[in-house]
């Protein structure tokens, strides 16, 4: 139960529908608060609140997806859940699956890519599971738990946790379908409900396949293999009561000069490099950020250096954009990146220069000269540069040494 407190602290989030806060609970007494859970645990009293129901924007402001938060003492318990819960199925789970899971992270999956077209799996099945988090079968789910758990105390506490409900426009709705995204637990569930998906792949008869969470990338030889391993995954998902969205469900052949493909975040094409600085040319599968991750990473510069906070020191708006930049940056650096991240630094600097004009009411050449001339250092502005670390096949992604020298894409 510490350790849950510990891990629900860190993560901060929003009030669930009884508005405690994190500060509310060490005001109210961490201690006092996991006695109590913990003894109404032990006599089967606990009961959790239904979760609120928020939405929240897509990336790309493509329509809002549906978001539960549950209490922070629902929290605490299905944080403590997991932490019991997660190896017991963890010794099970396969390699082709990659989100959520500890020790465990989107490079490497899109390393496996990179090794995949590599050895010459140039035909893609993208899709995702359309909602997948909410469209999932409770008893089914709980079918899948019992293969591994027998304690009927673990059981039933799982079974409460997904007939809490949530609660929407002041009305509570218990659905038996779903395991809300925004739990604790939820991420682990699907997991282990998906992980049927995974041990029934044949990977030499329909490829392989690649899963974070809900989302699937299946790398083959041929169009027949890909056309196969799609109506495979139809079947497969269909006996679990799911299916493939079918706008995102496409077949892609990967070809020097043809279309390439989204996967998370990055966008993944096959390239030829240039002759003139390799001596030779080298066919490699290249990925640089999607352009959705581009929108969002100007959308969020925007905000931050927009008109209403014109008051604001420039220091304090430059740190704010440096902290959002450089976690952007860190994760996409571990690609083909270099032409995006000068467009993004570009982009940078025309919102901070604008900043400066609106702020002394002068002209947007004013905020270029004080952004470039006057300040020594573009006013503590990040620097992308040197950042990028190029993916290699067969070699592990974080001993990828920085590639100063990649500049192609």
């Amino acid at each position: 139960m510490e350790r849950a407190w510990v891990n629900v602290r860190r993560n901060r989030g929003a009030a669930g529908i009884d508005r405690t806060t994190i500060t509310d609970v060490e005001q109210y007494g961490v201690t006092r608060l996991l006695d109590e859970l913990a003894a109404d645990l032990r006599e089967g009293r606990w009961r959790p609140l239904p979760a609120r129901r928020v939405f929240i924007p897509k990336p790309g402001g493509r329509g809002q997806r549906p978001l539960s938060i549950p209490t922070v003492r629902d929290r605490v318990v299905q944080a403590a859940v997991k932490i019991v819960l997660e190896p017991v199925f963890e010794a099970d789970m396969l390699a082709c699956s990659f989100g959520f899971r500890p020790r465990r992270a989107a490079h490497d999956a899109l390393q496996v890519l990179i090794d995949e077209s590599w050895r010459g799996r140039r035909w893609v099945v993208e899709t995702d599971i359309a909602e997948c988090f909410e469209a999932i079968p409770h008893e089914k789910l709980m079918q899948a738990v019992q293969e591994r758990v027998c304690d009927q105390a673990v059981l039933k506490l799982l079974r409460v946790m997904l007939r809490a409900g949530v609660m929407s426009g002041g009305q509570v709705r218990r659905p038996v379908t779903g395991t809300p995204q925004g739990g604790v637990i939820s991420p682990l569930l699907a997991n282990v409900y998906l992980h049927r998906v995974d041990r029934a792949w044949d990977s030499r008869q329909h490829g392989v396949l690649v899963r974070f969470a809900d989302d699937v990338v299946v790398m083959c030889a041929t169009r027949a293999q890909a056309e196969a391993a799609l109506q495979q995954l139809g079947l497969l998902l269909g006996e679990l009561g799911l299916a493939p969205k079918a706008a995102k469900t496409r077949i892609v052949h990967l070809a020097v000069g043809g279309e390439g493909f989204d996967f998370l975040g990055f966008h993944h094409r096959l390239v030829r490099s240039d002759r003139r600085r390799t001596g030779k040319h080298v066919t490699f599968l290249a990925r640089w950020p999607a352009n959705r991750a581009m929108q969002h990473a100007r959308d969020r510069i925007r905000e931050l250096t927009d008109r209403r906070r014109l008051l604001l020191p420039v220091d304090v708006i430059v740190a704010e954009v440096n902290r959002f930049v450089r976690g952007w940056a860190a994760y996409f650096r571990y690609g083909n990146s270099a032409r995006c991240f000068d467009k993004i630094r570009s982009y940078m600097r025309m919102r901070l220069a604008l900043v400066i004009a609106k702020r002394h009411r002068r002209s947007r050449a004013f905020g270029w000269s004080v952004l470039h001339y006057v300040s020594t250092n573009q006013l503590g502005l990040i620097s992308l540069d040197g950042t990028i670390a190029a993916p290699r096949p067969f070699r592990a992604w974080r001993a990828t040494p920085n590639a100063g020298g990649e500049r192609r894409r």
